[in-house]
């Protein structure tokens, strides 16, 4: 979906303003954001000035004419009260097919040159590979604009996450906005397990990413204060105000630190509070998060406390035969439904399974349908991945023998709630009601065998 034909005009203030601050390096004025909002609800002149307690006049002749004027000149054209929406609009579907059209080029390169790119890890934000879902690149790039604005995407391994959040930093550089990206899953053990060195290594390195001085000596006041308050007042009265506009902190493999029962009850609390604030203190407005996890927080927490009854939650979802065969057609594959539905049906539409087969049809001689008939096999090609999540389950016998259960009935099988909730969290399952399923024929197939 394209997202410009989804702008949130409720958010017109802060698109014009970005737009303006790029040309001219200033943001607009409090009364203009008004009549830009009022103008965007419709109303005239002589209704703002009632509610903004201005006179008609001065908002039409002082404010509202300087204000076309200064979009006219940011957008390069004739900007007015009634055509600003739509002048907005074309700058914002410029901007989307401007990115289009550098991934277009990208492309032709591959197919020039005959290289695939192997499908490990995340794609960047320009990758002509990556697939779009529909709706929820909009409903990101939407909500991502916010003051305070919270994200939570939630999958199994390998279905996209960090590909997503590189798609919404690019999106937010491109409003000018500042980023930072941390990826849990590298941070030490060490750090992870004592909230007050975690806390601290969060705000110096987002200072680093930020290139700003590490003040924290100047800031962290264990006498008094707890780590959160510190953390807090860093953010609040230093990172925050130093950089002067919205940053976009994006926390990926937040359920690294799941375990640690000492830390992740107060930093979730932390994170929680700081979406609240943003409801009241402008300062907080600036900040917005993205929090990406495999799995649920299995811990009690107060509702009030988590982040994850907060926010606009993304769950990943596997691609539709639509998307897979999208993908076929950018790996240079003429495949028509059935080859389609042969790789969906073993696989389903796990896209890094989809993207292995495909890069290997691709790039060797290898046939769909030996790949297929090799798929669960120590000689297919999916090899490692399975083999990966066999030492997981070695080391759970309760939970491999619960799997084995589920793989070896041709009907939906009922488990414990936990069960459950670990065979989901891993990817290997679906839930139907209080039921499961194998999350494809790959896996009912392979742990037949290996579990037997």
């Amino acid at each position: 979906m394209n997202s410009a034909l989804e702008l949130p005009w409720s958010n017109l203030q802060e698109i014009a303003d970005l737009i303006v601050f790029i040309k001219t390096e200033k943001h607009l004025t409090d009364i203009e954001m008004k009549v830009l909002q009022g103008s965007g609800e419709g109303k005239t002149y002589d209704e703002m000035a009632i509610i903004y307690g201005y006179s008609a006049e001065y908002l039409n002749k002082d404010v509202g004419n300087k204000l076309w004027h200064k979009l006219s000149e940011a957008l390069g054209e004739k900007v007015t009260k009634k055509n600003f929406k739509a002048a907005l609009k074309r700058a914002w579907q410029q901007k989307q097919s401007t990115s289009s059209d550098s991934k277009n080029q990208r492309l032709q390169v591959f197919r020039e040159l005959n290289i695939l790119p192997f499908p490990e890890g995340s794609l960047p934000a320009d990758s002509p590979f990556y697939v779009q879902r529909y709706d929820i690149e909009s409903l990101c790039y939407e909500t991502i604009i916010k003051p305070g604005a919270l994200i939570r995407i939630k999958a199994a391994k390998l279905m996209g996450k960090t590909s997503l959040i590189n798609q919404i930093l690019a999106q937010s550089t491109q409003e000018n906005y500042r980023t930072v990206y941390l990826d849990l899953s590298a941070v030490n053990l060490g750090i992870l397990t004592n909230l007050d060195k975690f806390l601290r290594w969060l705000c110096y390195t987002v200072g680093r990413q930020l290139k700003l001085a590490n003040k924290l000596s100047d800031y962290w006041n264990t006498e008094i204060l707890g780590s959160n308050d510190n953390c807090t007042a860093y953010f609040e009265e230093y990172l925050l105000l130093e950089i002067d506009c919205p940053l976009v902190l994006a926390l990926d493999d937040v359920d690294r630190i799941f375990p640690q029962k000492s830390v992740i009850e107060d930093f979730l609390g932390m994170l929680r509070s700081w979406h609240e604030k943003a409801k009241i203190y402008p300062i907080w407005q600036q900040l917005r998060l993205i929090i990406a996890h495999s799995t649920e927080v299995y811990i009690p927490l107060d509702i009030n406390q988590s982040p994850f009854n907060a926010g606009v939650p993304i769950d990943l979802l596997e691609f539709d035969q639509k998307q897979v065969q999208d993908l076929a057609r950018l790996h240079n594959l003429n495949w028509e439904d059935r080859e389609v539905e042969k790789l969906i049906s073993m696989v389903g539409g796990h896209p890094y399974m989809v993207r292995l087969a495909m890069y290997e049809v691709s790039s060797t001689n290898l046939k769909l349908e030996q790949l297929l008939l090799e798929a669960t096999t120590e000689a297919g090609i999916y090899s490692n991945h399975l083999r990966g999540y066999l030492e997981v389950l070695k080391q759970v016998p309760d939970l491999a023998q619960a799997l084995k259960k589920v793989v070896s009935s041709p009907e939906p099988v009922e488990l414990d709630s936990m069960q459950i909730y670990k065979l989901h969290s891993m990817g290997l399952v679906q839930r139907q009601d209080n039921h499961v399923i194998p999350r494809c024929n790959l896996y009912r197939e392979y742990f037949q065998r290996v579990l037997g």
